[in-house]
């Protein structure tokens, strides 16, 4: 049992599991679903739920099946994109997405056949909680899943193939920030306030760099297969620049809507993550090395690690801001 959970902890950690270690069930569909990525939807499920705290009509069983639904919903999300990316000539022995990590097909993790059925069950698992949370919170819950759905499958999938034309990474944003945290807090609470999807706004920033990230390091890639993602369309400059400011948004969004009241004072924790940011900005300045330092996972992968080194500590650092206004509400008046 020791020996599996080292897997699995190196299998969230980096996507990846060392070579001659022993393929469990549960590590072949940790990769197969990419569940590295899985924090992050969490987190937005967290804040979401958190900013529910104190409201009527608060219920924390809708809350957990919420939850499971937007974790359900992701890895469906990431199989999808696999799928579709490989029926597509997108994904190939020689094409990036497989030398960072293992492709579920072409890895030998699972068939195409099992594959498309595994997407059928997750996406059934999704509707039966679906139905649920529709019976009790009425018909925006379908609305919010549906439109994350919409953009899940059309992320790549033809005729729209939204990261092909430069609209991924702003759907990106768009789900992890108002529908996940949105969604999160209409079935905890029952309603909808406006300010929480202002309030959701600094998380999706956050996502956002990391998935741009990854499409810099996939730039000459991408270009060779017509792949438009907006670095592409922007070139590297722009891009790391752009992502340079969106992680700096992250740090200016966070006191202005604590100054406003919208955020409790404690949501100032993220400021710990200062240090890391200002390591990362300074990584993105800089060109990609030619090599990987000794045992880094990724390679080619580079800047999208360390996007995702800012996210996780500014995320998790929130959430424990939301966590301790829950216990202690401390806001500035308005």
């Amino acid at each position: 049992m020791a020996s599996a959970l080292e897997n699995w902890g190196e299998i969230l950690r980096t996507q990846n599991l060392s070579a001659g270690k022993p393929m469990d069930l549960v590590s072949r569909w940790l990769l197969i679903t990419r569940a590295s990525v899985f924090p992050m939807t969490l987190t937005s499920g967290a804040i979401g739920g958190l900013l529910a705290v104190g409201a009527p009509q608060t219920n924390w069983l809708y809350f957990g099946a919420a939850l499971l639904g937007l974790l359900v919903a992701h890895a469906a999300n990431n199989m999808i994109n696999d799928y579709f990316d490989l029926e597509g000539g997108v994904d190939t022995q020689d094409y990036v997405r497989v030398q960072y990590a293992p492709h579920p097909v072409l890895s030998g993790l699972i068939s195409k056949t099992g594959l498309i059925l595994a997407i059928a069950v997750v996406n059934l698992i999704d509707l039966g909680i679906l139905v649920f949370l529709t019976q009790r919170r009425g018909w925006p819950v379908p609305l919010f899943a549906l439109l994350g759905l919409f953009i899940s499958v059309f992320y790549v999938a033809p005729p729209l193939k939204l990261k092909h034309r430069g609209f991924g990474e702003p759907g990106v944003a768009l789900v992890w920030g108002p529908l996940m945290i949105g969604g999160a807090y209409f079935v905890t609470a029952g309603s909808l306030p406006p300010w929480v999807l202002v309030a959701s706004l600094p998380y999706a920033l956050l996502v956002t760099t990391v998935l741009m990230g990854k499409h810099v390091d996939k730039l000459e890639a991408d270009a060779a297969k017509g792949i438009h993602t907006l670095p592409v369309i922007l070139g590297r400059e722009r891009a790391l620049f752009l992502t340079q400011q969106l992680l700096v948004s992250f740090f200016v969004f966070v006191p202005c809507l604590v100054l406003t009241g919208t955020l409790s004072v404690w949501t100032l924790l993220v400021f710990l993550a200062a240090p890391r940011l200002w390591e990362v900005l300074k990584v993105l300045s800089r060109p990609k090395p030619e090599a990987p330092p000794p045992g880094y996972p990724l390679w080619p992968l580079w800047y999208v690690a360390w996007c995702f080194l800012v996210t996780r500590r500014a995320g998790a650092l929130f959430v424990a801001g939301l966590l301790l206004d829950a216990i202690i509400p401390v806001h500035l008046p308005t």
